[in-house]
Order: structure tokens, then C-alpha cells, then sequence
């Protein structure tokens, strides 16, 4: 933690004899610099941010009051504190100053030892409150780290039991974030893509599949078409991904960061008309989280190499996503789909598991 005597003060005076006093009264303690008008305190302040700011009112130009509001209105500088210097003592110019953003006023003619004390105390309660934003960030990353951790393990159990869903989990995710960063500003979903949501939708997509944990081996694993009666006991997996997220959301509440994950897993496999399982849900009482997971998961599937296929190209992986427009998927989603495929077929190359999908990719 950085001590007081090492903080930094700019002294914004048009006024010789003041500056000389505030020199000699906190030279001796803190840094101490100078600007002799608002233009170059901005200046100053942009190249070399100090810790407090001792600001004159009445200087030619741009006063003490629009120094002081540009500053509150710089994210970069906002919090450093502003103490006025002034000869007013009218209480409707210092309220006026305080609506800007000040701290505190000091009035003319000076104190020396008045001025020493309301700069170590304003120094004082920034130190304090930049080591308590500090602990926050510090604990933020924790709670981010402990997310991603929690998301991790469990697309791991999906992999263990899926020996192909490795590089799937990693493609969809990217595909995920792809494809929300590009309807961030569709009127349709520009209030619900904010950069949070994207990032947690990012990092819940790798769950999709959780739910595979729950199905046989005999049916998960199988080479060939599967019987009527298998596949209807694959669908359950969108429910077994559905109970075992739910699980913790149960715990954590409703806004957790997992609720995404829920309803990832357990919507990804319904479509625009209707005709999707588990629910049947049709158009948008489809979430959005689903929609996007399922362009996502589709695209992957068809790109990938599987025991009972061979990957596909990206044109015909195109051509049979496009042609699912308003029956498979959101209408919306799929134009933005077609938007961006060529960053899709990127990401899928990166991180693709042979070199047979990497040379259909190609195509």
C-alpha cells in the first residue's frame, strides 16, 4: 500500500503567490506539481494522473468548474479528488462545486495547517477506498475463476463418457460467443447480448452435452442408426442435463451463473417449428441460449467426423444449415449464421480433432 508521503498532488493556480504557498506547505510531504491554467491541469492530469487535485475556481479560460466537471466525466480520472481553491464563500458556488464531483474546498486567504490536514485526509480515504476496489477485483477474479473451474469439471465428465465431444466442446463454445457478438446489435436481441450475458454464455456452452453422462454406453456409443426405442432414450439427455444443472442452480438461485447452462442443456435440441424434443417448444418461447446452441451444435456435428459418418464440407454444411431457415432455426440467428460461416470455419480448423475434417473444411 503506498504511503502518504509518497502521493502526488497537482496544484492548479493562475496566482504565483499561491502557488509558492502551497509549494512550501506540502512540499516537504507529498510530489507536488503545477499547472497555471485549466487547459494544461487536463494535459497534465491525462499524461501523468496524480493522487489528489488542488483546483483554483476563478483562473482566465476554462475555470476551476469545467476543469473539475471534464475530470468527473473522464472514466480514467474520475475518482482522483478535487479540492477547490477559492475566494467565494457563497453557499450556492459551493454546492455547485460538490454537484461537480469536489471533495472539499479550501478559501483564501490559506491555513497552511488547515491545508495539510484536509489533503491528508482526503489522501487517506483514497488510499483506503483504492485498496478496497482492490480486494473487490481480487475476489471477483476468484468468483470468475471458481465459475470456470465448476463449468470445466463438469464438460469433463461429458468427455470422459464421449471420447469425441473434446474439440466438439471447444468449437461450440467459440461458435457461441461468435455468433452473440454478431446479434449484439440486431434490434431483436440487442437487449439481452450484453457483453456479461456473451460471456456467460460462452462459458456455459460446453454443458450442452452433460446430460450424455446419463446414457448407456450401448446407445451413446453406437456405431450404427439407432432403433426408435434407443434414440428415445438418447433425447433424455437434455433432461438428465437439465436435473443435474438444476441441481445447483437450486443452491446458488435463480440468477446464477449456471442458469444459462440449464437452459442450454435442456433446450439445445428444439426447433423453430416446433417439432424439436423435449418440450416441443416453437419459435421464440425457444430461449435464446437454446437457439444459439443449437445453430452452434448442428454446425459441429455436421463438420465432424463421427463412427457412422464421415465430416462433411463447410459449403454443404452451409447449404443443409441454410436450408433449415424458419423450421430448424430462428430465422434471425440463421441470416447471422450466414454472415460470419467463414469465422465459423475458422475456429472449427483450429481446433479441429483430424486432419480428414480439416481437409473438408477446406472445401
Amino acid at each position: 500500500m503506498v504511503e502518504l508521503s509518497n502521493s502526488t498532488v497537482l496544484v492548479v493556480d493562475d496566482t504565483e503567490t499561491n502557488i509558492d504557498i502551497m509549494m512550501e506547505t506540502l512540499g516537504d510531504v507529498y510530489d507536488v506539481s503545477v499547472a497555471i491554467d485549466g487547459e494544461s491541469a487536463l494535459e497534465s492530469v491525462a499524461s501523468d494522473p496524480p493522487d489528489l487535485i488542488l483546483l483554483d475556481i476563478m483562473m482566465p479560460g476554462m475555470d476551476g468548474y469545467e476543469v473539475c466537471k471534464r475530470l468527473k466525466d473522464d472514466e480514467t480520472t474520475r475518482n482522483i479528488p478535487v479540492i477547490f481553491l477559492t475566494a467565494m464563500t457563497e453557499e450556492q458556488d459551493e454546492a455547485r462545486g460538490l454537484a461537480l464531483g469536489a471533495v472539499d474546498y479550501v478559501t483564501k486567504p490559506f491555513s497552511p495547517e488547515l491545508v495539510k490536514s484536509r489533503v491528508r485526509n482526503q489522501l487517506e480515504l483514497k488510499r483506503h477506498r483504492d485498496h478496497l476496489e482492490e480486494l473487490v477485483k481480487e475476489r471477483t477474479r476468484e468468483v470468475e475463476l471458481t465459475q470456470e473451474i465448476t463449468i470445466e469439471s463438469m464438460a469433463t465428465l461429458a468427455e470422459y463418457r464421449d471420447p469425441e465431444t473434446g474439440g466438439h466442446i471447444r468449437r461450440t463454445k467459440n461458435y457461441v460467443r461468435l455468433l452473440a457478438e454478431h446479434l449484439k446489435g440486431h434490434p431483436k436481441f440487442k437487449d439481452f447480448m450484453d457483453d456479461e450475458t456473451i460471456e456467460l454464455l460462452y462459458k456455459s456452452a460446453p454443458l450442452h452435452d452433460i446430460g450424455k453422462v446419463g446414457v448407456k454406453d450401448s446407445i451413446l456409443l453406437k456405431p450404427g442408426k439407432l432403433t426408435d426405442e434407443e434414440f428415445e432414450e438418447m433425447k433424455m439427455h437434455t433432461t438428465f442435463g437439465r436435473d443435474a444443472i438444476s441441481a445447483a442452480t437450486n443452491k446458488l438461485g435463480s440468477n446464477s451463473f449456471l442458469r444459462y447452462a440449464e437452459e442450454i442443456a435442456y433446450t439445445h435440441q428444439e426447433k423453430w417449428d416446433g417439432s424439436g424434443y423435449p418440450q416441443g417448444l416453437k419459435n421464440d418461447n425457444i430461449p435464446i441460449s437454446g437457439r444459439l446452441m443449437a445453430l452452434a451444435d448442428v454446425y459441429d456435428a455436421l463438420i465432424s467426423r463421427r463412427v457412422y459418418k464421415a465430416p462433411f464440407t463447410h459449403s454443404k454444411a452451409v447449404e443443409i444449415i441454410r436450408e433449415g431457415k424458419g423450421t430448424h432455426f430462428d430465422p434471425d440467428m440463421l441470416d447471422a449464421f450466414l454472415e460470419i460461416h467463414e469465422k465459423l470455419r475458422k475456429v472449427a480448423i483450429e481446433y479441429a480433432d483430424h486432419d480428414e475434417e480439416r481437409e473438408a473444411l477446406a472445401k
